[in-house]
């Protein structure tokens, strides 16, 4: 099983380390499906909005709610993040080389989100790479069994990895 975590303890930064390794693998010729988040700062406000874009050529599918300056805990938008799960999954296919996924979040712990997408790609011999917090790193572990590299919020060491499980098949 070939399957990579990247964590940061540093907000957002997990977001932009995945979106710059889909770009330079895209850019690389490989065909890369999932979605990386983008944040973007409201002004004014103590929270962002929450964009994912639908690799490799979107759409881009806003993920939050807007709950208000005073709402406390997950702005995650279920409907829109099963949207972003329906596009990711029409555009898979046995010719992808890699599956990015922003985040394993609370929905993929508790067996939605993009979880059985994940497991399908584990099933077909595709690396996956995505992000976890450490809110939902215990679930994560399980649902990885131990088998997941942990990997630094580092590009090169991230590409190093991509490219050494890209392109070597499992049997």
């Amino acid at each position: 099983m070939r399957i990579a975590s990247v964590t940061s303890s540093e907000r957002g930064q997990v977001d932009k380390v995945l979106a710059t390794v889909a770009a330079a693998l895209m850019a690389e010729g490989l065909r890369v499906a999932g979605v990386v988040q983008t944040n973007i700062d409201r002004p004014g406000s103590n929270h962002c909005d929450m964009d994912v874009m639908v690799l490799p050529e979107g759409p881009v599918i806003r993920i939050n709610q807007e709950l208000g300056e005073s709402a406390r805990g997950c702005r995650l938008d279920p409907g829109a993040l099963e949207t972003a799960v329906a596009n990711v999954e029409a555009g898979f296919s046995g010719e992808t080389d890699i599956l990015i996924i922003n985040k394993f979040g609370k929905h993929e712990g508790e067996g939605r989100g993009f979880r059985a997408l994940i497991a399908e790609a584990l099933s077909r011999g595709i690396p996956v790479l995505t992000g976890v917090n450490m809110l939902n790193r215990d679930a994560f572990a399980t649902f990885a069994d131990g088998l997941a590299q942990p990997l630094s919020a580092e590009p090169a060491a991230i590409l190093a990895w991509c490219r050494a499980n890209i392109l070597t098949p499992t049997f």
